[in-house]
């Protein structure tokens, strides 16, 4: 072969070594997947430690319970049970000292991430009553008709 066709191969293994040499002491050597696999992906073992005191953001339906009881309640037996409060009402880091209260979102996007009407042969989305956006009451905010912790299908 001629030389101006080894030279542009030559410059090419060139940087693929020095992204290699540079790799090999920029990456920490307990940055892996390890013994657990893909469970958790590839993440620093050192590093595990240092994230397990780290301030959860989201506390979990569970963690709503012991101050709202009664809204807790009244979603499980709805047909929004699956859905964890902070979907709705932001995360509840530092909640109740600071915010005081949190935020609701009553916006119609938030309903309708959910809601639009979709086809997913593969997954139970189907089974989550749709709507035209485009079509079922355009300028109104979805909590004004439903009650978002206890919808019934009459509603929709």
């Amino acid at each position: 072969m001629k030389k101006h066709v080894w030279r542009p191969l030559y410059v090419v293994l060139g940087l693929i070594g020095c992204i290699l040499v540079f790799r090999m002491f920029y990456i920490p050597d307990d940055f892996g997947t390890h013994d657990r696999g893909y469970t958790f992906g590839y993440h620093r073992l050192s590093n595990e430690q240092e994230w397990k005191e780290y301030p959860a953001k989201y506390k979990g339906t569970e963690y709503c319970k012991d101050c709202h009881s009664e809204k807790v309640e009244s979603v499980a037996g709805s047909q929004h049970a699956m859905i964890s409060c902070e979907n709705c009402h932001g995360a509840a880091f530092g909640h109740p000292e600071e915010p005081a209260k949190l935020t609701i979102d009553r916006s119609r996007d938030l309903c309708i991430r959910c809601h639009s009407a979709l086809y997913m042969p593969t997954s139970g989305r189907n089974d989550i009553p749709g709507i035209d956006p485009a079509q079922h009451n355009v300028d109104s905010e979805c909590s004004e008709c439903h009650n978002p912790h206890n919808p019934s299908l009459e509603d929709m």
